[in-house]
């Protein structure tokens, strides 16, 4: 993998291919990695930690998590403008990348539920600034029938970072079980090779946008009078309010992990079910973006809401470990579906001299829904029944499913004409 970044890294052409990927999504996908290595290994841990070591009890939990999400997301937007502003995206996504990393410090001296709130609001603000202009690299580094495929490649390439992840933190806990903060500092590592990957190999291509797929014509400069963007206004914003509805429903994963402790899992074995998770998301992310190239985004998108339906009703109902091993492999499925075909969606869906913001739009949406739908699980989970979160996120689900078949229509396909009704 690195071989194959240090043989880019001498070549000159803008369109180089890696694995017959463009070299941007290649180098992306690596950064992910190693990025994701140093986020789940923290990440799996901060729940157990906040619980047993700091006594904060599961509303709180539910606050900390809804506020470092919405901190994210409200920036989210505004980097996705800022990259199409100043045509300059790269240098947006290595700030981000490089705050994430500077973070895993102040979680590893923490000693109050504040100062894991200060390590997690100062993490998701690098996330905050990244992710859109990242998602936008991607894209403007892809044929636009192959989005699907260049997605899922960056969300498997993320994931099997986040199988690695758990699993160093899970032989750092067998070595040290009460080792929580060692596990802190050891993600610092990881952290530091993303951001060296991004400032070494991905290239700022300014001034363009997705590319035509073969044969067809070119989509446009970057920067266009906005025409393109009021062509998909009514399917892209038809699909973020779908998401909005769904996102309320869709607490942290952090109510997962607690869940998962209170039918029994171990600790020293919440990695390892965060590990199976994070393997079947990988999984399954190639294999999905390839189907909804080939069938289309909608009918996976529909596919992946019925997924997280089935997954979270599962755990309503969990009463056992083994329950909550079966709820954890069907929820990386669906991630492993739905995410990286969400963002491809969303490119085809939006214009190519505002993609940024339309990614950032995108993120706010589900991000701005993680404060309530946080705040209101914690508090479904100590004062009603631990079931009650999970029952309103299966209810969020099937509710956006019929909103995506009622409002969401897709853009005709490249080179391809609108088909007229009785044509």
């Amino acid at each position: 993998m690195i071989s194959a970044l240090r043989n880019f890294s001498r070549g000159t052409s803008s369109r180089r291919k890696i694995w017959g990927l463009d070299a941007n999504v290649f180098s992306a996908g690596v950064a992910s990695f190693f990025m994701d290595v140093s986020t789940e290994m923290v990440y799996s841990l901060v729940p157990v930690f906040l619980s047993s070591v700091l006594g904060v009890n599961k509303s709180l939990i539910g606050v900390i998590e809804g506020i470092a999400e919405t901190t994210a997301s409200l920036l989210k937007m505004f980097a996705g403008w800022l990259s199409d502003k100043l045509g300059r995206r790269k240098s947006l996504m290595l700030f981000g990348y490089t705050i994430s990393t500077l973070s895993r410090p102040l979680l590893a001296v923490s000693g109050s539920w504040g100062m894991v709130l200060g390590s997690r609001f100062v993490d998701r603000f690098g996330k905050g600034v990244r992710t859109a202009p990242r998602d936008a690299i991607v894209a403007e580094s892809s044929d636009k029938r192959e989005l699907g495929r260049s997605f899922g490649f960056h969300r498997a390439m993320d994931q099997f970072g986040a199988v690695v992840g758990p699993a160093l933190a899970f032989l750092v806990l067998a070595l040290r079980p009460e080792g929580y903060r060692t596990v802190f500092w050891v993600s610092l590592i990881p952290g530091a090779i993303c951001v060296t990957v991004i400032a070494l190999f991905i290239r700022e291509r300014r001034g363009r946008g997705v590319r035509a797929s073969a044969g067809g014509g070119s989509e446009g400069p970057a920067r266009g009078d906005g025409r393109a963007l009021r062509r998909v206004r009514g399917p892209l914003l038809a699909y973020l309010a779908v998401m909005a509805v769904f996102s309320l429903g869709n607490s942290s994963d952090a109510f997962l992990i607690l869940r998962a402790r209170d039918l029994q899992v171990a600790t020293a074995m919440i990695p390892m079910l965060y590990l199976v998770f994070n393997l079947l998301y990988a999984v399954f992310s190639i294999p999905a973006g390839l189907l909804a190239d080939r069938i289309g985004r909608r009918r996976v998108a529909l596919l992946g809401f019925a997924l997280f339906a089935g997954a979270y009703a599962w755990m309503a109902l969990a009463g056992s470990q083994a329950s909550a091993w079966g709820v954890f492999a069907l929820y990386g499925i669906y991630m492993g579906v739905a995410d990286g075909n969400g963002r491809a969606l969303l490119a085809e869906l939006s214009a190519d001299s505002r993609r940024g913001t339309a990614f950032g739009a995108y993120h706010m949406v589900v991000g701005l829904a993680a404060l309530p739908a946080s705040v209101i699980a914690g508090v479904l989970y100590d004062r009603l029944s631990p079931a009650a979160p999970f029952w309103v996120g299966a209810g969020g689900a099937a509710l956006a499913g019929l909103m995506m078949l009622a409002l969401v229509r897709m853009p005709a396909s490249p080179g391809r004409a609108p088909r007229r009704a009785g044509s």
